[in-house]
């Protein structure tokens, strides 16, 4: 039973709110609802049952088959009412309940009759409820109806039948496209909404055909929408349009483009806003492009209205982010909006003034940041911290004051994300600006001796012991460190212990104070301290003297592994499962990755092609693809796969038929996976092959294919090219492609295809199979170790010229590319006006040779770039081999 609403006294503190439902039960309500079988219906008491059962179905109550039978025959008795409001109860209690097919007749005949009734609130209601609850087959019978509610007069049948086939274009696509002429007069409708929900359906019965698409707005542009909601539908239609021709426009003309101009002077502004944020997000746009639309998102800015200046300056704030110079004209209209009460607009005005502000202006940001950072919640308060982070890097000579004021908030309240949003920051600042080290490192340390966060604290010790023994002072970091010894929880105090082991190995001055300050630690509580202090002070050495630590000692403690974790978790579960009285040993540990995983990248606009993109999970690409070939009786016997490729694409994108290729190397063979995608709904391609002429590729010669037999209309299918090669050799050489096909017409409206076909062919880029194939990319955690490890027994040396390079950087991109194998521990990355650089990679030759190459390359005269390869492998010929691909690259 519904509970009465309470009068609340005067003087109560509290003010809770009273729901007319509190406390009703499922049973009551159905006892109640009994009423609607009354000979004498009470229609205001039908409303209120109605109103309970309503509420109880959106709560999340579930009723069982029988209840929800019983109520829905009793609420159809309930047509016999004349009354207008129980009618819209009854429309919205069918609908909730959702009856199975058989039900579904009781109600349909009075539902029909209300669909022709002279009360337009009937005939709207009635077409919503039926074109909920019927099938396919029922669907046609009223489809007549249907067709003429859509152009009816009253705006209210006509919204409530284009919103139905929106729905039902889910359910029974064949039946609603069938209406085209009837929406696309109600496209032309002087009222609003029905203009809007007939634009709305009208795209999505040919939204997948791109010229369909494209000529509705070239209709609709030109001609005149009245309705501002369509007419923001029309602008994100125009977008799309324009994005996916922006690709085949080669005049540099922008199409459209003048329609969305236009459409900033409009009198609606839902309408002007449209139009400016569309033009924002076009790709490649361009400053002069941008100009009017950042000029009426600035007249936004002063608005009165809340959600106008919030869609403004969140706009403003993603252009912010490539087009930094042309909001700077918004920036004294973004200060006013700091003080804005809604604090998520002062928050994206700040970071937008962050990012356009230039570094006289970083002084004057800082102080009306600081007062205004209180007021925020963390959420935003770290928008503003990476935000202050990016400005910093951009400005490096302002750190000292962004610095500081990271330092201030840090020590202020806040959360657990808030306060790493900070540390994180600092610890960038740090590493990326060396003059910030020494200032950030004691504001961290500060941080430290009052954090509740434990993670932050041990990364903060473990950041600590990096950089803290390379500064100008290490010793002022000691009394920082051992204060969490002796204050804080067993965690933390362990990984203290770490941190001063760190500083007594590389600072030999310290080491005697550090040994003092490990001997306390034995008798901590906590044995993982104890370990630790113990370990350290065994293989430091010394007995806490000032003498250098033996470098081995160093590499052994801190020090990267040379396996990788997931093999040694897996040695490690395998040694515990199976008890052995020898103890473990690490060599035992694989050094190789198992599976290698592969980034494939699709060309924009396409969709992944059969393998063409890996699978999800944990499977690796090479595991699906090596599946997916043996399960082919011609590539059964080449044993077992080496290496497979990313896909190549073969067309460029947006044509009408969509194929790249995959690589797949075996010892002696290696196979052509040609994944390709018809993207014509009228075609059928039929026994689809790819002819390759090998007459550049001399070492190779083909041996089998498999054809494609079927490629229907968006589904995706494969057709293979083998080829067989020297035994072990990285044969290399260039392949030209040419796709074959039996071409069928498809009838669009009953999907069957001609018996009769055409041949024809479509010519696709060349391919080529490199030296960069024939090598996987395996890393290594700790390249000096496993450098050191392979002996020089197999090492050759040479020295080569790269001939003029625009920068290192390109000289050393071209060889990684070249070689094809894994860049170690980030040397891929060259500083900026370096004249020398050491890059190291690792790899795996074809046939399971594992192999390092130490990289030196060196400026030699004016932009003439010469390079020390050394190269060391498992096998010496593998040496030889990696030598000959740079000699002939």
């Amino acid at each position: 039973m519904a509970q009465p609403l309470l009068k609340k006294d005067d003087d109560r503190d509290d003010e809770a709110d009273y729901s007319p439902f509190l406390g009703i039960e499922k049973g009551a309500v159905l006892q109640e609802a009994r009423v609607f079988n009354d000979p004498q219906l009470d229609s205001r008491r039908c409303l209120q049952v109605i109103t309970k059962l309503l509420y109880l179905l959106n709560q999340g109550e579930t009723f069982t088959k029988i209840e929800a039978t019983e109520v829905f025959f009793a609420v159809t008795k309930l047509f016999q009412s004349r009354d207008i409001g129980l009618r819209r109860m009854v429309y919205l209690m069918i609908k909730e309940l959702s009856p199975c097919a058989d039900e579904v007749i009781i109600v349909t005949s009075s539902l029909m009759k209300d669909m022709n009734s002279k009360t337009d609130m009937y005939r709207a209601n009635a077409i919503r409820v039926l074109c909920r609850i019927i099938d396919g087959t029922l669907l046609t019978q009223i489809e007549r109806y249907l067709k003429q509610a859509i152009v009816d007069k009253n705006p209210v049948v006509a919204s409530a039948a284009l919103v139905s086939g929106i729905h039902l274009l889910q359910t029974n696509p064949e039946i609603v496209k069938r209406w085209s002429n009837e929406v696309q007069e109600a496209v032309q409708s002087r009222a609003a909404l029905v203009q809007f929900h007939a634009l709305a359906l009208l795209h999505q019965i040919r939204q997948n055909d791109r010229l369909a698409v494209s000529k509705l707005v070239t209709s609709l542009t030109r001609g005149n929408v009245r309705s501002p909601l369509a007419q923001c539908l029309l602008i994100r239609y125009t977008s799309q349009v324009i994005r996916e021709s922006s690709v085949n426009n080669q005049t540099g003309d922008r199409q459209f483009y003048d329609y969305l101009e236009g459409c900033l002077r409009h009198k609606a502004e839902m309408v002007i806003f449209e139009a400016a944020r569309a033009i924002t997000e076009l790709s490649g746009v361009t400053t002069r492009e941008l100009t009017p639309a950042i000029t009426v998102l600035q007249l936004f800015l002063s608005s009165s209205k809340p959600v106008l200046r919030f869609a403004a300056v969140r706009t403003l704030n993603k252009v912010a982010m490539t087009h930094p110079m042309a909001v700077t004209n918004c920036n004294i209209d973004m200060e006013s909006l700091i003080s804005d009460q809604n604090r998520s607009i002062a928050t994206l005005a700040i970071t937008t003034l962050l990012k356009t502000g230039n570094e006289s202006s970083v002084e004057r940001l800082m102080k009306q940041i600081t007062n205004f950072m209180s007021d925020i919640a963390d959420e935003f308060k770290i928008v503003v911290v990476e935000a202050i982070r990016s400005l910093c890097l951009k400005f490096p000579l302002k750190y000292r004051s962004l610095m500081n004021f990271l330092s201030n908030i840090l020590r202020e309240e806040g959360g657990f994300e808030y306060k790493k949003a900070i540390v994180d920051s600092i610890v960038i600042l740090i590493r990326d600006i060396p003059d910030a080290k020494e200032s950030g490192l004691l504001h961290l340390c500060e941080f430290i001796e009052d954090c509740e966060f434990t993670y932050l604290s041990t990364q903060i010790l473990h950041f600590l012991g990096i950089e803290g023994p390379k500064t100008s002072d290490p010793s002022k970091y000691i009394r920082y460190i051992y204060n969490r010894v002796i204050l804080e929880n067993a965690t933390v105090r362990a990984s203290a212990v770490s941190t001063l082991a760190k500083f007594g190995a590389m600072v030999d001055t310290l080491k005697p104070r550090i040994f003092v300050l490990l001997r306390r630690c034995l008798f901590d509580s906590d044995d993982e301290v104890r370990d630790r202090a113990t370990l350290y002070l065994n293989t430091l050495g010394g007995d806490g003297l000032v003498v250098e630590t033996d470098k081995d000692v160093k590499d052994f403690l801190f020090g990267s592994l040379d396996v990788p974790l997931v093999n040694l978790e897996t040695s490690l579960k395998n040694y515990i499962e199976e008890p052995s009285e020898e103890p473990f040993d690490i060599d035992s540990v694989p050094k190789e990755v198992k599976s290698q995983q592969l980034a494939e990248k699709k060309a924009p606009g396409k969709k992944p092609t059969g393998l063409g993109v890996p699978p999800a999970g944990p499977t690796s690409t090479v595991d699906a693809y090596e599946k997916l070939l043996s399960s082919i009786p011609e590539f059964s016997n080449f044993g077992k796969l080496f290496k497979s490729s990313a896909s190549v694409e073969l067309t460029e994108a947006e044509t009408e038929y969509a194929v790249n290729v995959v690589k797949h190397i075996f010892d002696s063979h290696v196979v052509f996976q040609y994944n390709c995608t018809n993207t014509i709904p009228e075609q059928l391609l039929e026994n689809v092959t790819v002819v390759v002429d090998a007459s550049e590729a001399e070492e190779f010669s083909e041996v089998a294919s498999k054809p494609l037999r079927s490629l229907p209309y968006d589904s995706p299918g494969q057709t293979f090219v083998a080829f067989e090669k020297p035994d072990g050799v990285p044969a290399v050489g260039k392949f030209s492609n040419m796709l074959k096909f039996i071409v069928k017409e498809v009838d669009p409206t009953t999907g069957e295809a001609d018996e009769d076909g055409v041949e024809d062919e479509y010519q696709l880029e060349d391919l080529e199979v490199v030296a960069a194939d024939y090598i996987l990319k395996v890393g290594v955690s700790n390249f000096r170790n496993a450098w050191e490890s392979m002996g020089p027994d197999c090492e050759r040396v040479d020295e080569y010229g790269l001939g003029p390079r625009e920068s290192l950087a390109e000289a050393v991109s071209v060889v990684i590319n070249l070689l094809g194998m894994q860049p170690c521990e980030g040397t891929e990355v060259v500083p900026s006006n370096s004249r020398s650089h050491t890059c190291l990679l690792s790899g795996l030759y074809i046939g399971n040779v594992k192999v390092l190459v130490r990289l030196s390359f060196g400026i030699d005269g004016p932009k003439e770039v010469a390079m020390k390869l050394a190269v060391r492998s498992e096998d010496e010929s593998v040496s030889d081999a990696i030598h000959e691909i740079v000699a002939s690259g």
